[in-house]
């Protein structure tokens, strides 16, 4: 049983100097029950959260993002919540050691881990530090994206509760090492049903 410390959102706002348009990664916590249900693609599954680029973000497979305030503080206890980014900030509960599949509820909401965040330039940009994607990358510590199986509302203080792991040993951490370098785990990627669709399509490629 781990605990929810915040629920963040964002709208959109001018991105880091070195890039252009706009982000919707600056995230703050917000007060009170929040709605979260299943978007369209392209949209978030949190009420008040919006995104700019839909090609990569939001969607079913991608409602929910959340991080372990653990790994907030291994990088720097100062990062305040949602500064990865993510839609949920969580304590108690090992968030990339979550197995593809596993079914959390939150609130009145159940979420299934879908697929790793993988980092990209926006994400590094945003934090301004120097070859951030691959120190993210080596680190392991991707936090986990998640999607809605029933619509609830979440609120700063829920418990977190682990509801059911599928038992195949794929943990979130794991498809990230797949995807970031150890290719060898990739045929192992395609036996696993939830994982994200468009995920999916792309490990398919590579394999083939």
């Amino acid at each position: 049983m781990g605990t929810l410390l915040s629920v963040n959102a964002g709208g959109l706002r001018p991105r880091a100097a070195t890039t252009m348009g706009v982000s919707g990664i600056d995230k703050r916590p917000v007060e009170g029950p929040v709605a979260v249900g299943v978007p369209e693609r392209g949209r978030s599954g949190v009420g008040g959260d919006e995104i700019a680029d839909a090609s990569v973000h939001g969607g079913p497979d991608k409602a929910v993002y959340a991080y372990a305030r653990e790994d907030l503080d291994f990088w720097d206890p100062a990062f305040t919540n949602g500064m990865f980014g993510e839609n949920l900030t969580v304590s108690g509960v090992d968030v990339s050691g979550a197995e593809i599949g596993e079914r959390w509820r939150v609130g009145s909401a159940v979420l299934e881990v879908s697929q790793p965040r993988i980092p990209c330039r926006t994400f590094a940009a945003w934090l301004g530090r120097e070859k951030w994607v691959k120190t993210f990358v080596e680190a392991c510590r991707p936090g986990a994206y998640f999607r809605v199986i029933t619509p609830g509302t979440v609120c700063a203080g829920d418990d977190v509760e682990v509801l059911s792991r599928p038992g195949h040993g794929m943990s979130v951490a794991a498809v990230f090492r797949a995807i970031t370098g150890e290719a060898e785990l990739l045929p192992r990627l395609l036996d696993l049903p939830a994982l994200a669709a468009d995920l999916r399509g792309h490990v398919a490629g590579r394999v083939r």
